[in-house]
This record gives C-alpha cells, sequence and structure tokens, in this order.
C-alpha cells in the first residue's frame, strides 16, 4: 500500500511538472497555416534578472536585461510587454525601440517592428541593432532598396566581425533584390566582411563570391534549427537571384521545415514562399 501510494505520487508530481513545462511554453507565432511555435521553458536566466529588477524596478538596464533573459527562451510575447514596461519609464529611449522592434519582427508584427525602429533611429541614429532589423522588415516588405539603405548604415558601425559578415549578407542579397548587380559585385569585391568569423553568413558570403559551391555550403555539424534556417534561406535567395525558382523553392520550404522559428532566414523564408505563391 505505501509503495503503491509513493508511485502514485511521483506520478502525480510527474503531471504537474509536464503541466508546469506547457504553461512556460506560451504561444509566441502562429503560421498562416495553423502551426503553433511556443516559446521554451526558463533555466533560470529569467529569473534572476526578475531578482535583480525587483531589487531596482525603474532601472532601465535591468529591464533589457529581463528582456533580453526572455528572448533567449523565444519568450518574445512576454520580452515586448517587458521593454513595453520600460517605455512607460522613459518613453525617449532609443534602445528600448530597438530591442522591441526586434521582438515584434520575431513574432511577425512589422508594423510595430517598424514603427518601433523607426522611432528609435529618429532618436539615436547611431545604434547597429536599428538599421539592421529596420533591413529585415523593410527586406520583407519587398523594399529591397531601402533595406539596401538599412543595410549600408548597419555594415558602417557593426560592432564586431559576425555581425559585420550578417549587414554584409542581407546587404548583398538586398542590392541583388533591387536590381543593383554590378553595385553588389563591386560591395563584395572590396571585402568589407575581412574579419575572420565563422558563422553562416560568413559560409553564405562564399557563395555570392564563388569560393564555394552551392553543394558545400553546409557542413555535417550544421543541425541547430536557426543554423538550418539560416543557411536555407541563403541557398534559396542565391537560386532565386540565378533565375531557378524551383530549387529557391525547395530551399525556402527546407527553412520551414527547419523548426528555427525565430531566424530571419525562417521569416523571410516563409515571405518569399507567399510571393511565390501569387508569381
Amino acid at each position: 500500500m505505501r509503495r503503491a501510494m509513493v508511485v502514485a505520487l511521483v506520478g502525480t508530481c510527474a503531471v504537474a511538472g509536464l503541466a508546469t513545462e506547457a504553461i512556460a511554453q506560451t504561444v509566441q507565432y502562429r503560421s498562416p497555416t495553423g502551426v503553433e511555435y511556443r516559446s521554451q521553458v526558463d533555466t533560470g536566466a529569467i529569473a534572476r534578472a526578475e531578482s535583480l529588477l525587483a531589487l531596482e524596478p525603474r532601472n532601465i538596464d535591468r529591464i533589457i536585461q529581463l528582456g533580453v533573459a526572455q528572448s533567449g527562451v523565444r519568450q518574445f510575447r512576454e520580452a515586448i510587454q517587458t521593454f513595453t514596461r520600460g517605455l512607460a519609464i522613459e518613453p525617449n529611449n532609443a534602445l528600448l525601440y530597438r530591442w522591441r522592434g526586434h521582438r515584434y519582427l520575431s513574432v511577425r508584427d512589422f508594423d510595430h517592428a517598424m514603427a518601433d525602429l523607426t522611432r528609435g533611429a529618429r532618436l539615436d541614429s547611431t545604434i547597429y541593432g536599428i538599421w539592421y532589423h529596420m533591413g529585415i522588415v523593410r527586406y520583407a516588405r519587398g523594399d529591397f532598396k531601402g533595406a539596401a539603405s538599412a543595410f549600408s548604415r548597419a555594415q558602417s558601425m557593426a560592432p564586431e566581425a559576425g555581425e559585420l559578415a550578417g549587414s554584409t549578407d542581407w546587404l548583398w542579397m538586398s542590392l541583388m533584390r533591387a536590381g543593383r548587380k554590378p553595385e553588389a559585385k563591386k560591395m563584395l569585391d572590396r571585402h568589407p566582411d575581412s574579419l575572420a568569423v565563422a558563422n553562416a553568413y560568413a559560409r553564405r558570403l562564399k557563395l555570392y563570391r564563388g569560393e564555394i559551391t552551392p553543394d558545400s555550403v553546409f557542413t555535417p555539424a550544421d543541425t541547430a534549427d536557426v543554423q538550418v534556417a539560416t543557411l536555407s534561406y541563403g541557398l534559396g535567395n542565391w537560386y532565386l537571384v540565378h533565375g531557378d525558382t524551383a530549387r529557391a523553392r525547395q530551399w525556402f520550404e527546407r527553412s520551414i521545415r527547419s523548426g528555427g522559428w525565430p531566424g530571419f532566414g525562417f521569416i523571410i523564408s516563409e515571405v518569399e514562399l507567399r510571393r511565390l505563391r501569387r508569381r
């Protein structure tokens, strides 16, 4: 009898734990096809950030730290609420608009993302993240000329090698999609991304320059969902600008199958597939 009670208690706790985990994994984004994408479970970063913020509830740095911690486990809607809380304290804080705009982008609310990033740029035009994410939103909207302008500004103020590779990559894609192929080639030939870095963007740039073939873009180590989404989108766009719509579609679909839904490659792959369906 006693053993049965213990087993029952353990079972009840396990069920309760699963229920708590399910509650923690909130729906963040529902795709047009009805697929739900959820947040992950906090492993301690959010709890620590909340404890620090409780000591100084009006400290903007700590508010941002909490929002970043929430974003780290894909709690983007919660992060939006956190940055909104900060803006109630400091309505002209450009960094809060940068972060909230980024998170609106993550949940595909492009209008609010653009509004925040535009406001942030007016308040402080020197913040790299504002221009980079504004470029993504413009690209998603099909404003490739505007995207190229934003990524050009981001490229000139990239804080480190990884971000420089990213802004260079998106600038090349934006110029190509805007029909400015000679300018795109000239930009790559300058090698603005000369600082050594090993990330998905650096690999894609090698493809654009003809240093590797499409078959060499992926390596056996590329298994993380966002990494797969990023590389797949780059390949899809490369095929698209070279006139191979069928292969482009295949790679956009591969990006979606990755499950890396917060990645910009995933987000733009969704957009590209809608564009292709309208053709």
